[in-house]
This record gives structure tokens, sequence and C-alpha cells, in this order.
């Protein structure tokens, strides 16, 4: 294991941590009875306070347990956007020892009914914007119960609400309306969770194939919930901006369960509105703010930003793609913060690793986060790399899953024995510089092979933010029949800026820029890209679109 790292360790941090034999759910408990009338909720105006939400997990639960037969290790869907009924809902589940399944809210019914079959599911909770596809659903995927939320119901007279949480409640057919389910009356037994209870299963992307639940205890959430609450100083009166979607896992550890741990209030969008995130942070004093990159680069390149007070600000981290360095720059200039980058995954629950925040380093994923072994090794054979070269990332700690949810085969494939003890293959390209901090070089399945030189597409897009001109960019490779592949970059430019530049003057500036094999021998503008709903790009089908223009089989 590396220790060059520890040099750079927080100051007044423990370098090893012993996660809480609690469970998830008490971590609510706890905070309710410690601060049972301090704000634990803020959404479109409305507060709620930590014995509020408390209670209203204890009515969800009830009526979960005792109106639908829910039972503990069942897995119940959780489907809707980022609400005040998501954070409810989560901890309900778990109050009665269930099994949580996020489900991003923006899959179709045919994406939806893949997880209900897969995690064989039987109840949900869905949003009300949402449940018409629930009822498209065919009769081998139907649930058996469902309730339905509207967000509306929690959210204040604030400006900025977005539809979903300005539509008024409808009765469904069908399903049971939230109010009915939380004025049940229903008392659900007495809780007894234990750290070894199988406490959530969120899905992978399923970018190299099918989607794949990851299986996570309340030990394993534990050990990132405990990790984030010290790394970040998220004591009792922080107050974190929730844009994350909670369905994902850094969303999910960051904006809810770590607040939740400390104590602390939560400010909470639905969907990203630059412009109300910009009004909060001065309305509420926000301290924290975990994001994702392409957040940073709507945020900052807003025109009003100059009108908001952001002076309470006092961590800006992310993760998910490297950010620009310079946007970082940008941030720096604007807030006078760095911006504190992280790595996770599904299969880690959000973070492996972090950057120190006092001493973060651009576009990388940072060092190693609490009793996390990270090694950097040839993919092919597994031998151990050394400082710079690069090689696929392998991680051993104890956020690690506890393997994906009845796939035996990829179980045995997602993990290599080093020294005796396995650990789990990210997939993911880095290298390790001499101070014991990681970088993101790509993903292994995204490498360019441009006449024989690797292209890392990651790279050639952080170059060219460095365009004055260009807002956002993403590269892929293309069949070119002399190079067997080239590069092709996608771009969306400033506003204001279209017109002003063509794709010829950004490949001659790029050749100035990076090496001859690197620079985009095609330009295609753009005014959007395909993202998730937690901001990611998505290559992948930018890819696959011009792979079907070329006639290759996908």
């Amino acid at each position: 294991m590396n220790k060059a790292h520890f040099e750079f360790w927080p100051k007044r941090v423990s370098k090893s941590l012993t996660v809480p034999e609690t469970t998830i759910y008490d971590n609510l408990a706890i905070s309710a009875k410690k601060y049972p009338h301090k704000t634990a909720l803020v959404y479109y105006g409305a507060r709620y306070t930590y014995r509020e939400i408390e209670q209203q997990v204890e009515a969800l639960a009830g009526f979960l347990e005792k109106g639908l037969g829910a039972e503990k290790g069942e897995r119940i869907l959780l489907f809707m956007q980022n609400s005040p009924q998501f954070l409810i809902s989560y901890y309900a589940i778990l109050r009665i020892r269930g099994i949580v399944v996020p489900v991003n809210p923006m899959n179709t019914a045919e994406e939806l009914a893949f997880y209900i079959k897969d995690g064989g599911i039987r109840i949900g909770i869905v949003g009300q914007e949402l449940y018409d596809r629930v009822q498209e659903l065919e009769e081998s995927a139907a649930l058996k119960a469902v309730i339905a939320a509207a967000y509306s119901e929690y959210a204040g007279e604030e400006e900025g609400l977005p539809p979903a949480a300005a539509e008024a409640a409808r009765t469904l057919e069908g399903a049971v309306s939230w109010r009915t389910a939380i004025s049940s009356g229903d008392v659900p037994s007495e809780y007894s969770g234990v750290p070894e209870d199988i406490a959530v299963m969120p899905y992978t992307s399923g970018t190299t194939g099918l989607p794949k639940g990851c299986v996570h205890t309340n030990r394993s959430v534990q050990a990132n919930i405990a990790g984030t609450y010290h790394w970040m100083n998220t004591t009792s009166d922080v107050v974190v901006l929730g844009t994350l979607p909670l369905f994902h896992v850094t969303g999910m550890v960051h904006s809810m369960h770590a607040p939740i741990y400390g104590g602390a209030e939560i400010v909470m969008l639905t969907r990203w509105d630059r412009n109300y995130a910009a009004k909060v942070i001065e309305r509420y004093g926000c301290t924290h703010w975990t994001n994702i990159s392409t957040m940073v680069v709507d945020f900052l390149s807003n025109p009003d930003l100059g009108k908001y007070d952001l002076s309470s600000l006092q961590v800006v981290s992310g993760g998910g793609a490297p950010l620009p360095a310079a946007v970082g720059e940008k941030l720096t200039a604007i807030t006078g913060l760095k911006y504190v980058e992280g790595y996770g995954l599904s299969e880690t629950i959000s973070q492996t690793h972090f950057n120190p925040p006092d001493r973060p380093k651009l576009q990388c994923l940072g060092i190693p986060s609490f009793d996390v072994d990270a090694r950097v090794i040839d993919p092919s054979t597994g031998r151990m790399l050394g400082h710079g070269e690069e090689g696929e990332l392998v991680v051993r700690g104890p956020q690690v899953f506890q393997g994906y949810f009845n796939r035996d085969d990829e179980n045995r494939s997602a993990f290599i024995e080093l020294d005796g003890v396995p650990f789990f293959r990210t997939g993911d390209i880095v290298r390790m510089d001499e101070e014991g901090y990681f970088f993101l070089v790509d993903r292994v399945k995204r490498m360019i092979n441009a006449a024989g030189f690797k292209v890392w597409p990651t790279e050639v897009e952080s170059l060219l933010y460095k365009h004055p001109a260009i807002q956002q960019a993403c590269v892929v490779g293309i069949p070119d029949p002399r190079r067997g592949e080239t590069v092709k970059a996608f771009v969306i430019l400033h506003e204001g800026k279209e017109g002003e530049v063509t794709e010829t003057e950004i490949i001659e500036w790029a050749k100035g820029e990076m090496a001859a094999y690197k620079y985009p021998r095609v330009i295609e503008f753009r005014t959007s890209f395909p993202t998730t709903s937690s901001g990611k790009i998505l290559w992948r089908k930018l890819q696959d679109e011009e792979k079907q223009k070329s006639g290759e089989v996908l």
C-alpha cells in the first residue's frame, strides 16, 4: 500500500476511521434526538425540522410494513426526483429493514421494467409525474402496490419551482396517495437493524452491458457517510446545497446521508437551475456544495452570477468527470475556493478518493480515502505499476460493495487477488504521481487508437476547454480509412460566440495546443449534449451515432 499521500492528509484528521456500528437509519434517529427543533430540510421555502422528518419516516414505515406487508430484506423501488418524499421514503424503507432500490427518474417504462424484474420488486414509491410509466408496464413487470407522491405537498411558495414540484396532487387509479399512506396511523415494529443488513442496491449505468445491482450493507454505506462527514467538516451548522440527484450515489451520500449524520441543514433542488442555485446560496447561506463538473460549467457561465452573494460557500466539491482547468481557475477567481474533486463508483457507494480540501489538485481524483488501498496495475497481467505509469485502478476498502445482485460470473471477474486479498477492478485507467495523488486518464473502453497512438478523450477535452469560445466539449473516436480511428470533438460554444468562430479555426488552434496525433480532425457544433440526470455527458451515445453514420455494426 502506497503511503506517500499521508504527507498531504488534511490536518487534524485521523488517517484511519473506525466505521460506526450503528445503521443509516440510526443516523436520522440520533440527529432527531440531538437536534429535534433544528431545520433538517429546506424545500423551495418550506422548512422541516429533524423531529418532523423522523415522524414522517415513522408514519410511512408503518404503512409499508402493516398496510402493504413489506418485510425485512425486501427490495423496494424508489422512483422519483429529488424531493422531501425521496428522503422520507429512503429512511422509511431502512426503518423496516427493507432494501432501497433507487432508480433514475429519466428511465422509460421499458427500462423500469428491467429493474423491477431483475430485483424481484413488488412495491414501489413513485413520483406522481412518473406514474404513467408505471402504468405502461406489462403484467410481467407490474408492481403489486404503488405509493404516488406529489412534491408540491411539501414545497413552499418560493419562486423557482420546477414543474414537477408545482404539480398539484391528483387521484391516480391503482395507486395509494402519499397522504393516505402517511395518515394511516400504522405503527412499525420496533427497530432492530444491524450493520450487516443490506441497505441499498443502486444499479450501475449499464455502459458495458445490462445494468447491475450493487449490493451495499449499512456498514459499507456508513464508511463513506462517516468519511464524508470528517473529511468535509460537516458539522451540525453547515448548510448543504443539494443539487445532485439523490438516486445517484454521490448525491445520496454527500447531499443526504452525510448532512443527516451531522445534523446539518439541506437545501434541496428538484431540478438543476443555475439562477435558483445562486439565489439559495445567498438566501440560506449555503456552505457546502457537492456537484458534477457540468453543473459548475453552467453555473459559472451565468451572465447574472455577479448579482448574487456567494461568500457563504466554504467547500465546492464534486466528481463524475474531471473539471477542466480553465473552469477551476474561474471558480477560484469568483469565489476564492479551489474545486475539491473526488472519485468513486456505484460499487463503492461514492468516494474511494478525495482531494485534500486545503491542498487539492485540479483534474485530479485525489488521494485514497480512509483505509482505502488503491493500486495501479497492468490490466492484462495484473502487474503493479509505479509512479507516472498508466494502468487500471484497483481498490480495496470498507466501502466496496458485497457484489452484483445475482451476477456470479461478473462478480468473479470484477475482482483480482493481490497479496492474497481481493481488490475491485474499476475499469478506469489512471496514473499516480510521486505525491500519491491519482489522475484519471480515461475509461478502459474509451481509448481511441489513432494510427497506433493511444488518445485519451478526457485529456483532449481538457485542452479544448482552454479555448475562450468553448463552453463544453465531448471527444469520441470515429473511423478513419488511413489512421484506423481519428479524433472528433463535439463542441458547445459560449453564449454570443456562435458564428464568431468556425470549425476550421478551432482545429487550427488545437494544433498548437496538443500533439499532432491528438488534435481533433473533425469538429461538430452542438447546442446541447445528451446527458444523464446527474449531468454526465453520454459520450457513448455520441460515439454510437458516429458508428451508425459510418455503417459500423454496434
